[in-house]
């Protein structure tokens, strides 16, 4: 699906202005209209949303205000208001087939899957060749597992537009979903021929490239995303993790930040199609550990990411902290109204500057993302209580290897059973037990994974 969007100028509505004294006024309004659609479409959100309010003070049946102000909102995660504007303006002007298309973004992004797909085809019935509309519908067929329907979406949108590039994106992310990989490097091929600085249609063609073994060129893709944007965090990891040199220790702060503050607003809808099962299992082997939920214990989510565990750990806890990297992750993980306390910052560095603080750390397909382990244990074992616990969750270093990590092509770093165990050895825990789980699945596949129960010793200080 496309962003909701903000190419305000194409989608507003033209009208002619008369020659009198009132038609000076509209045309001071249609200025106005003018400057706010300039400060929206350049991320001047705030200057932006002033003057949509300003446009409605004085018309407040203004339908390009409302559904300006009404995609802002949303682009300010505020989607409530964002339904609620939207759909003001179409009990204004119900022909319009961009705003109907536009709620149904909206509304897809809120998870409210039904009331979009009505709006889609409120869309379609006005407009049939309306392609964004058939590229987002192909995208709620993808995200229920509905390979064929969401196919055939993305080919009709292409009939209509075939230079669609996020479209054609689509089609490539589908392909891969479904293991078909010559057909995801064909149509990435094409994604980053009609838009060169799509990031997410080149990460997908090098993760496309990797997957079919064809580490070479998935290298030189991203070797030429590197030669133009040379500090580019993305391109860099993911060049690491298809040659095996200069590979980090951990993800760097930078490639955590971008690609989690791009994925935050679909992070849900995205982990629910994957069957994302984590949380439920860190959930469960909390309640293992601590028996009865009865409120008493303090709790840190750590990589609280969009706050997934927090609903399943909260009636554990007395207070429940949660820390992430990710800005976008973190005001979504706000709206579910279950955390105290919410921290940016990087994780190891929280945790040393927290010592015996809690009672419990969590961490859900954060770790992943750390390679070398015993940094972080270390930092961990100084921020819990004596006889605390810390519970998380690594992807699985499966096969026969003398590596203790490895960097995936996919980004995250897979782990051998006797290295977590070591490291937490070595960082001071005891009484770890150490579970094979499937954690999610990927491209129609079961992720093989870790979920792990240490504890700090009673009496023991850091």
């Amino acid at each position: 699906m496309n962003p909701v969007a903000t190419d305000t100028q194409r989608a507003s509505r033209q009208m002619p202005l008369p020659e009198t004294a009132e038609g000076e006024v509209l045309l001071a309004h249609a200025e106005v209209m003018q400057h706010a659609q300039d400060a929206h479409r350049k991320g001047l959100l705030d200057l932006a949303e002033g003057l949509y309010h300003a446009l409605l003070a004085a018309r407040p049946d203004d339908v390009d205000a409302l559904h300006f102000l009404g995609v802002l909102r949303h682009q300010r995660r505020d989607s409530v208001a964002a339904v609620d504007l939207i759909r003001r303006a179409l009990e204004l002007a119900p022909a319009e087939p961009g705003i109907w298309n536009n709620l149904g973004n909206v509304l897809l992004e809120s998870r409210r899957v039904d009331e979009a797909i009505e709006a889609y085809a409120r869309c379609l019935a006005l407009v049939p060749g309306f392609a964004e509309a058939h590229n987002n519908i192909g995208t709620i067929h993808r995200n229920r597992g509905e390979w064929e329907a969401a196919e055939a979406a993305y080919r009709r949108a292409l009939e209509l537009q075939p230079e669609r590039a996020d479209t054609w994106h689509n089609l490539a992310n589908l392909m891969l979903a479904q293991r078909r990989l010559r057909e995801a490097v064909s149509y990435g091929c094409r994604a980053v021929t009609l838009k060169p600085d799509h990031a997410p249609s080149r990460k997908l063609l090098g993760l496309a490239h990797a997957t079919l073994g064809e580490f070479d060129k998935a290298a030189a893709v991203y070797r030429e995303w590197l030669a133009e944007e040379p500090d580019n965090p993305v391109a860099r990891h993911h060049l690491a993790a298809c040659t095996g040199e200069s590979v980090p220790g951990r993800a760097a702060d930078s490639y955590v930040e971008k690609t989690f503050d791009e994925f935050a607003q679909s992070f849900d809808a995205k982990l629910e199609q994957l069957q994302y099962r984590a949380p439920d299992l860190i959930g469960s082997a909390l309640a293992a550990a601590c028996a009865a939920a009865a409120g008493r214990l303090d709790i840190l989510d750590a990589g609280c990411g969009t706050g997934l565990c927090g609903p399943i750990v909260r009636a554990h806890a007395r207070e429940l902290t949660g820390v992430d990297l990710s800005a976008g992750m973190l005001q979504r993980a706000q709206l579910r109204g279950v955390y105290d306390r919410l921290h940016k910052a990087e994780l190891t560095h929280y945790l040393s500057a927290h010592e015996e603080r809690w009672d419990v750390v969590l961490s859900a397909d954060t770790l992943c993302y750390f390679g070398d382990l015993e940094g972080v244990f270390f930092a961990a074992l100084g921020a819990l209580r004596a006889g605390g616990w810390l519970l998380f969750t690594v992807e699985a270093l499966t096969e026969a290897s003398e590596d203790p990590f490895r960097l995936q092509a996919n980004g995250r770093y897979v782990h051998a059973c006797d290295y977590v165990l070591r490291a937490l050895a070595g960082a001071g825990f005891e009484e770890a037990t150490i579970a094979s789980e499937v954690l999610r699945k990927e491209c129609g596949e079961p992720v093989a994974g870790w979920v792990v129960v240490a504890r700090k010793p009673a009496g023991s200080r850091h």
